[in-house]
This record gives structure tokens, sequence and C-alpha cells, in this order.
């Protein structure tokens, strides 16, 4: 039994599986234990917070800018759920979660950008609430499409975490890998049962809220270069792309490939960066 623990131990303490197989295996179990109550779409933060537990960074104290987006992710999946419970959206639930979302950005980077220059403070400042803002609204706005909000949610997830790691960001990769994982296992389940599945608001404000956060962190506490948020930003565009109407299992599949474009598009100036190239 002890050998057994102890392999277990090891096992989850590998950085591949703590950011791909756990996430997606708790993505997946919560989507299928939910969808009876038609919150399926908490599986992007079940997997997302497998990831943080099993990394060790499941804390409130100190509240270091990585808690603070684990605390606004939380936040997200909490609203999500309450809405896909009790709450009918309309066309402005989306910019007004936007909106909303975008502010809070400013409480999570706070410490990082009262060290700056007021200009600096201005313009970072603006840019990451304008990605946070934008993020959200064009996400949470695809909630009534299942197969693009899970692709979206996947896209974005991978995208920033691949980009943070190429901008040095390990703790930051493993964060966004992982949720971009959890969303893998929500449509995992979409593929099994089909368009009974709902992604709602629950996965679409925590996939956005988490990748703005994680992505934006990459750039301000890491080496993460700007550009790659503007390609990151075209993901809920991507997915809006034409997809085929049969067979229905293979519509979240054409849609993931149009988000993990743009996705690509993000991790490759990020790697480019570095190395000379300018923007």
């Amino acid at each position: 039994m002890n050998e057994l623990l102890s392999g277990l131990r090891e096992l989850l303490g590998n950085p591949v599986v703590q950011s791909s197989l756990l996430p997606l295996a708790a993505g997946l179990v919560c989507a299928a234990v939910l969808y009876p109550l038609r919150l399926e779409g908490l599986a992007a933060f079940a997997g997302f917070i497998a990831a943080v537990i099993a990394i060790g960074n499941f804390a409130f104290e100190p509240l270091t800018v990585t808690r603070k987006i684990v605390v606004l992710g939380a936040t997200a999946a909490i609203l999500g759920a309450l809405f896909d419970l009790a709450v009918k959206p309309t066309r402005l639930s989306a910019p007004v979660l936007g909106a909303v979302f975008g502010a809070a950005t400013l409480w999570v980077f706070a410490s990082v950008l009262g060290q700056k220059i007021p200009l600096e403070v201005a313009t970072l400042g603006a840019g990451v609430v304008a990605l946070s803002a934008w993020l959200v609204s064009a996400t949470v706005s695809l909630h009534y499409d299942s197969a693009r909000a899970g692709a979206a949610g996947l896209a974005l997830g991978l995208g920033a975490g691949v980009s943070a790691v190429l901008g040095a960001s390990a703790l930051i990769g493993q964060y966004g890998m992982a949720l971009g994982a959890a969303c893998g296992g929500f449509l995992l389940l979409l593929m099994i049962f089909g368009p009974r599945v709902s992604a709602g608001i629950s996965l679409t404000l925590t996939a956005s809220v988490l990748a703005a956060l994680l992505s934006a962190g990459a750039v301000l506490l890491a080496q993460l270069h700007w550009a790659s948020l503007a390609a990151l930003a075209l993901v809920p565009v991507f997915v809006r792309l034409p997809l085929p109407a049969s067979p229905l299992w293979m519509r979240p599949v054409v849609a993931s490939v149009y988000g993990l474009l743009a996705a690509g598009g993000a991790c490759a100036l990020a790697w480019l960066a570095p190395r000379g190239w300018t923007f």
C-alpha cells in the first residue's frame, strides 16, 4: 500500500500529468457528474483547480498575483453557475460581464502596476483591462454553442499556457495548459453525448477570465511579448468560422482546429520575440 501511495504521489508530482492528464480527467468526470444538473461547464474550473492543488499553490496567504488569478477564476465559475441555474442571458450579459471582469483585472495586477511609473500604469492597465474585457465578452457570447465554446476554452488555455512557457513562466504555463486540458475533457463529453451537453456561462466565463489573466500575467510577470496577446484575442473570432453540419462529433473537432490556429499564432510570436523579431 505504501508503495502504491508513493507511486501515486510521484505520478501527481509530474508536471506533465499536473498540466494535462489530471485536469483532462477531472474536467471529463466533472462534466459527466454535473451533466444532469446542466452544470457541465464547470468542468473548466474543476480541471484547473485540480492542477492548482496538485502543483501545490492552493492557499490564500500571502495573496500573490497568481493566487488572485485563482480567486477570480473561482468567482467566475460561481457566477457562471448562478447564471446557468437561475438567470437567462441577454445580449447585454456578455459585454457587462466583460466590463466587470475587465475592471477586476486591475485588482489582480495592482501590486505589479504599483511599481511602474504613471505612464506605464496607464498603458499597461488599459491593455490588460481591454484584453480581459474583450476575451470575456467575445467568449461568453458563445455560451449557446457548446462546440465553439469548448473549442475556445481549449485554444485559449493551451495558447496562454504554451505562450507563457515560451515567455519564461513555468507556473503560469502549467495553469494555462491545465485550463485547456480541462476544456478538452468537456469536449470529450460533448463528442459522446452530442448537443445535449451545454457549455453555458459557467464554462465560457471561467475559461475566458482565467485565460485573459494568465496571458496578461505572463506579460507583466515574465517576458511574454504583447503581440502574443493580440493573436490569442483572435481565438473567439476564429471559432466562429463555418462548421460542418454532420457528423455532429466533427463540429467540436473542426472548431478546435480553428481556435488552435489562432493560439498557434500566439505561441509562434512568443517564440519569435526573444530571437530578435520586432512587431
